[in-house]
């Protein structure tokens, strides 16, 4: 299935149905009065949140939707039917905002979560309810309200617990493929990710978290370079970020330092709060010397910080150094003391675990 995060959809409620102008004709009642029923109301637009969803894609190709309206009044006093609900079903995560000024609408991280986005028309009055003891045969009705119509913009936010993040090639989508289930396309060329990926990791004491492998950064990402502005997104909901640079790299000035610090510039740029998530750094491809050499080297430097940094040498090919990596990752997300936040990233408090 082709990964969609981003669509511009046109949403318009039902109007709503006239109100009808009729007359009571029954035989031996010359002057039956006024007979005409009301209009229906129009149908509603509904965002539904459905947990079996992961893609936009059913908006990419339909970006026109609209509710039926409702029916008009008719004679003998009957009322005009009203238009069905229309439902639309997003995946959680979805954030709706509109689309000429970019106000945010809603965010729907809740699953079976229901927003109303697009009120529907109110259906007008039959002559039959403006009969007064002045004005008995009024010859004249109410027309119905039209529904709201409204341009949105879609953008899917992924749902994890970690973000894995890093160069190109750094190794995120065999960590991920080692760690999960998930099964990734993994090559030896940059960007063979090009879509995220989640997985679900098990862990201690049957908890288990969501690992999202966010496709390469690259310098200037935050401005759209490479594919990071596309993906930085799904980032933001995140509580801890897992930093993975590469031991040695061939490209010249490219050092497990350099590396760090240019993709944390690049996720400060981005959004700030993002900048100052946790992370956990980890060497990659350790298995080759070079790689180990310059690793420890990182690790070395970053403990000598006034704050000290963890720094984790990991070989996802022979399987080196997870089980401490997974274990710092499950203390961020479980330790007591820990800020839990909810689907959209709310903090709730520190969570409490029984003794």
């Amino acid at each position: 299935m082709k990964f969609v995060d981003e669509v511009r959809i046109h949403v318009k409620a039902g109007d709503g149905g006239n109100g009808a102008v009729a007359w009571r004709r029954e035989k031996f009642i010359p002057r039956g009065g006024p007979a005409g029923g009301d209009g229906g109301n129009g149908g509603d637009v509904v965002f539904v949140v459905d947990p079996q969803l992961s893609t936009l894609l059913d908006y990419r190709y339909a970006p026109e939707h609209k509710a039926k309206n409702g029916e008009h009044g008719g004679g003998s006093d009957m009322n005009g039917r009203n238009g069905p609900v229309l439902e639309l079903r997003l995946p959680p995560g979805t954030v709706v905002k509109d689309a000429a000024t970019g106000e945010l609408i809603v965010d729907l991280s809740e699953p079976d979560q229901r927003v109303v986005i697009a009120k529907a028309g109110r259906g007008g009055l039959g002559n039959m309810n403006f009969a007064t003891s002045t004005n008995q045969a009024p010859r004249y009705a109410e027309d119905g309200t039209p529904g709201e119509e409204r341009d949105l913009l879609l953008e899917l936010k992924l749902l994890a617990d970690v973000g894995i993040v890093g160069y190109p090639n750094a190794g995120k989508s065999t960590l991920i493929s080692r760690i999960s289930r998930a099964r990734p396309k993994i090559a030896d060329y940059p960007f063979t990710t090009l879509t995220p990926n989640l997985g679900v990791v098990g862990w201690r004491d049957d908890k288990s978290f969501v690992v999202a492998d966010i496709p390469g950064l690259i310098d200037g990402a935050h401005a759209g370079a490479g594919l990071g502005h596309q993906f930085l997104r799904h980032v933001e909901r995140c509580r801890v970020l897992v930093h993975l640079v590469e031991g040695a790299n061939p490209e010249p000035g490219r050092t497990p330092a350099a590396d760090f610090k240019a993709i944390n510039e690049e996720l400060a740029l981005y959004s700030p709060e993002l900048a100052k998530k946790p992370q956990i750094i980890a060497v990659t491809k350790v298995d080759l010397p070079e790689a180990r050499a310059a690793g420890e080297k990182f690790a070395k430097a970053l403990a000598k910080r006034k704050r000290p940094v963890k720094v984790h040498l990991i070989s996802s090919a022979t399987g080196e150094g997870l089980d401490p990596l997974l274990d710092a990752v499950g203390k961020a997300l479980f330790a007591k003391g820990a800020p839990q936040r909810d689907g959209a990233g709310r903090r709730l408090g520190k969570r409490r675990h029984a003794k």
